[in-house]
């Protein structure tokens, strides 16, 4: 028996009249456990539809493309060109995909999956005529027993069980987002600072549900505080081996491992780094990854004292760790912030914190830099934060000064 469950979604460019024409894009995905695969169909209807769509695929995941109209496939493209009022387009997702040797952030079990959604259904661009909207929906064909559960609301306009709606007005050709969690589940739901809390996790599954709402009831207030934009709802979705032993972030989402604690021995905390990337929804250029990685982790940590999470003392011993591990990286400015790096990216953020507090006689701190970061989004660099920093402190920064980051 198979149990179907559909997602809503819809997107309006504001700059776009009310009465925009729309066409309906309907993602149908039935989960296969004993192929490993998601199986995707993708139909579009409507009086006009999008004369071009390409979707940039991975050639590894995303396999055995077949259309009712024209399909142009390269090795990392497939362009497809609907015509008249209806199109059909199918493929299948491969689940499983190894970050590290034998340890996955994706995976197809037997009795559930862990995945992105923005994996399964690749990023997309279309060609339409100007005006022409989408109504997205997803509907997941589930074995029996098995449910779903995201980062996004239920429609309580919709009638139908298991419909949420989608609403991003960034794109022209919406899609869902973020991590997603399917079949045999356990989950604790809760409002926090109107924040609207989901952790999930597999039933039976190691996973601390109650201990990690607790834990987000003592801290998400605090972080509301620095980031009032923050997502209405987030997903918290956890599991045990063979998934990846860490924690990722994605949009109104993330993931974190079973066995991760929820206060690390040197004070930080990896779900209160990976809620902070959740909140700032900032990317690094080529060098500036020790800036995303660096806001993240100073937060773990400053939140927590904030919380009462640790003392005065503890906070500090956390630095001076910090301070010395930082050490051992020669430069600030990579492609990817290691441990090391990111240590000492958080002394670097609390210098900046010392120098424009002293600037504005304490009328004003990092948090407002931070503020303005996850309000801009998008991609950082030293420059974009030296601005930022700057307009806050009234005047430039020493602590951020290239040469002074680039000081062993």
């Amino acid at each position: 028996m198979l149990k179907r469950f559909a997602i809503l979604g819809a997107f309006a460019l504001a700059a776009l009249p009310a009465a925009a024409a729309t066409y309906d894009a309907h993602y149908r995905a039935e989960v296969k456990p004993e192929a490993g695969t998601i199986h995707i169909e993708l139909r579009l209807s409507g009086e006009k539809l999008p004369s071009r769509v390409e979707l940039h695929i991975d050639p590894k995941r995303h396999r055995n493309f077949t259309s009712t109209d024209k399909l142009g496939i390269a090795e990392r493209t497939v362009t497809w060109r609907p015509t008249g009022k209806f199109s059909r387009l199918n493929y299948d997702f491969v689940v499983n995909h190894e970050r590290s040797s034998g340890r996955y952030d994706s995976l197809l079990a037997k009795d559930w999956a862990l995945f992105r959604a923005d994996k399964m259904v690749p990023r997309i661009s279309a060609t339409a005529v100007r005006g022409l909207e989408s109504r997205a929906t997803l509907e997941f064909v589930l074995p029996s027993e098995w449910t779903a559960v995201s980062a996004y609301a239920e429609d309580k306009a919709n009638q139908k069980a298991g419909t949420v709606r989608i609403d991003d007005p960034t794109r022209r050709f919406d899609r869902p987002e973020g991590w997603m969690l399917i079949g045999k589940l356990g989950k604790r739901s809760e409002l926090i600072g109107g924040v609207q809390t989901i952790v999930a996790a597999p039933a039976g599954d190691a996973a601390r549900r109650q201990d990690m709402l607790s834990f987000l009831n003592w801290n998400l207030p605090h972080l509301l505080n620095v980031f009032p934009n923050f997502p209405p709802r987030v997903l918290v979705a956890s599991a045990g081996d063979p998934m990846w032993r860490g924690g990722l972030s994605g949009p109104s989402s993330l993931f974190i491992h079973a066995d991760r604690p929820l206060i690390s021995e040197n004070r930080t905390s990896t779900l209160l780094h990976e809620l902070v990337h959740v909140a700032m929804g900032i990317r690094a250029d080529e060098e500036s990854d020790w800036i995303v990685e660096g806001f993240a982790e100073y937060y773990s940590i400053e939140t927590l004292r904030r919380s009462g999470g640790i003392g005065k003392q503890r906070y500090e011993e956390a630095l001076r760790r910090l301070q010395q591990w930082g050490k051992r990286s020669p430069n600030l400015f990579d492609s990817q912030s290691s441990g090391a790096t990111t240590a000492r990216a958080v002394i670097a953020l609390k210098l900046v914190d010392d120098e424009i507090r002293l600037a504005t006689s304490g009328k004003a701190s990092l948090d407002d830099v931070a503020r303005e970061l996850a309000h801009r989004g998008g991609i950082i660099d030293l420059q974009t934060l030296q601005s930022i920093a700057q307009k806050v402190a009234g005047q430039p920064l020493k602590s951020l000064e290239r040469k002074v980051l680039t000081n062993p």
